[in-house]
C-alpha cells in the first residue's frame, strides 16, 4: 500500500481508503451485518487504514457494520472519518448542543471507538449552507474537539473550486471531503490545490464518477492507455497520483472491488495538479460534448446557475439521469432551469460553443 501524509498532521494514510457506503444492500437488508464486515476487515489486512462513513448510509446500518470491523482491530491501525449536518442533528428545529451530542455518541457507540479521527461538516452545497451550518453547529465541534472526542475537524462539500476557497481560506479544517474525478476535475482543481497550500488534507469520494466511468469504458479508455489497468483503476490512478490529494475513497462492496482498488496505486507517482491537467487537458475527445466546469457561463443575468445544470446534464450525456444529480449533489431544481430567458450571453462565453440554453429546456422539462 502507498501511504501519504493527511495535510500537515502527522497521520500516515493509505492512498486508498474505504468508503463503507457500498455495503452489499441484499446483506444489509437481510440483517447479515458480520458479514458486510468481511470487506473492511479484509482491506485492513491489505494496508488500508482509513475509513469513511456516515449517518444513514446503507439503511443507516454502516456505521454499525464499520464498527463491527473496526471493533476487532487495533485503535491505533486504522483512522475512522464520519459526519454530522443540520439534517441529522435536528430535533426540535435547532441545532443544540444536545442534539449535536447525542448524534456525536451514537456514532461512537455505533463505531466502537473512544473518538473520531475525522468529524465532518457534511454534504455542504453552498456558501451560503456553509456559513449557516458553520454558524450553529461549529462550536459543538471545537467542544467535543477540546474533551479529545473528535481529533480533526473536517468538511464534507460538493461546493464548486473557487467557493471551496473561501471555507479553506478560514483555516479552522485539519482537511476536507469532496467529489473529485475525471469527469470533473476541471471544476475543483482550484479548491483542492487552496487546500493543499493550507495543510490540510483532502480526502476525494466519487474518484469513479458515481460509477459513470467505469460504466462508459470507451469513453475514458484513454486514463489507461500505456498501462496495464482497468478504466476504473486508472480512474482511481488519476485521483490518487494527485500531489494535493491524501486519499482516493471507491465504495467497495466485495473484496474484489478491494483488490481493484490496490492495484489502482501500485507503483504509483504522484505529480502536482497543474502537471496532471496538462496531461489530460486535451485528452478524451470523446467527451468534447460534455460540461468541463470551467465556469465562464457563470454570469447569467436572471441568476440561473448554469454550472451546475450543465454538470448534471453530464449525466445525461453518459445515460444517467439529471435528476439524481440535482438531488444530491447541488442545491438548484429542474424547474430553476426554466427562468432562462434565452439571451444567448452563456453561449457567447462558452468555450466550448455547448448548446447551453437547449441543455437548460430539457432539464426544465
Amino acid at each position: 500500500m502507498y501511504y501519504k501524509n493527511y495535510g500537515n498532521t502527522n497521520m500516515k494514510v493509505s492512498a486508498i481508503g474505504f468508503g463503507c457506503m457500498r455495503y452489499d444492500d441484499a446483506d444489509v437488508q437481510a440483517g447479515r451485518l458480520e458479514k458486510c464486515a468481511e470487506v473492511p476487515l479484509y482491506a485492513h489486512e491489505n494496508g488500508v487504514n482509513y475509513f469513511d462513513t456516515a449517518p444513514f448510509y446503507c439503511n443507516d446500518k454502516s456505521e454499525e457494520i464499520t464498527g463491527i470491523a473496526l471493533g476487532q482491530l487495533k485503535r491505533d491501525s486504522f483512522y475512522v472519518s464520519t459526519k454530522a449536518n443540520l439534517g441529522t442533528l435536528l430535533g426540535d428545529g435547532k441545532a443544540t448542543r444536545e442534539n449535536f451530542r447525542r448524534r456525536l455518541e451514537t456514532s461512537l457507540k455505533r463505531l466502537k471507538v473512544d473518538y473520531i479521527d475525522f468529524y465532518h461538516l457534511w454534504c455542504i452545497k453552498n456558501l451560503e449552507e456553509y456559513k449557516k451550518v458553520h454558524d450553529s453547529t461549529y462550536k459543538f465541534y471545537e467542544e467535543a474537539k477540546a474533551e479529545g472526542l473528535i481529533k480533526n475537524i473536517t468538511i464534507s462539500s460538493h461546493m464548486p473550486g473557487e467557493e471551496l476557497e473561501e471555507a479553506v481560506g478560514t483555516g479552522l479544517y485539519k482537511g476536507m471531503l469532496i467529489g473529485y474525478n475525471a469527469l470533473n476535475f476541471r471544476f475543483r482543481q482550484s479548491g483542492i490545490a487552496a487546500a493543499h497550500a493550507k495543510g490540510m488534507g483532502v480526502v476525494v469520494m466519487n474518484p469513479l464518477g458515481g460509477g459513470l466511468i467505469p460504466q462508459n469504458p470507451d469513453r475514458f479508455a484513454y486514463l489507461a492507455e500505456g498501462s496495464d489497468l482497468s478504466v476504473a483503476q486508472a480512474a482511481l490512478r488519476f485521483v490518487a497520483s494527485h500531489k494535493e490529494i491524501t486519499v482516493a475513497l471507491p465504495g467497495c462492496t466485495t473484496k474484489a472491488h478491494v483488490d481493484d482498488a490496490l492495484k489502482a496505486v501500485e507503483g504509483l507517482t504522484e505529480k502536482p495538479a497543474v502537471e496532471i491537467y496538462a496531461q489530460y487537458a486535451d485528452k478524451g475527445q470523446s467527451i468534447n460534448d460534455m460540461c468541463t466546469g470551467c465556469g465562464y457561463c457563470d454570469h447569467c443575468p436572471v441568476g440561473v446557475q448554469i454550472p451546475k445544470y450543465m454538470d448534471a446534464y453530464n449525466m445525461v450525456l453518459l445515460g444517467d439521469s439529471f435528476k439524481n444529480r440535482l438531488a444530491w449533489h447541488w442545491d438548484v431544481t429542474a424547474d430553476g432551469a426554466g427562468a432562462c430567458i434565452k439571451c444567448g450571453a452563456c453561449e457567447k462565453l462558452c468555450t466550448q460553443h455547448l448548446p447551453i440554453m437547449e441543455r437548460l429546456a430539457h432539464i426544465a422539462g
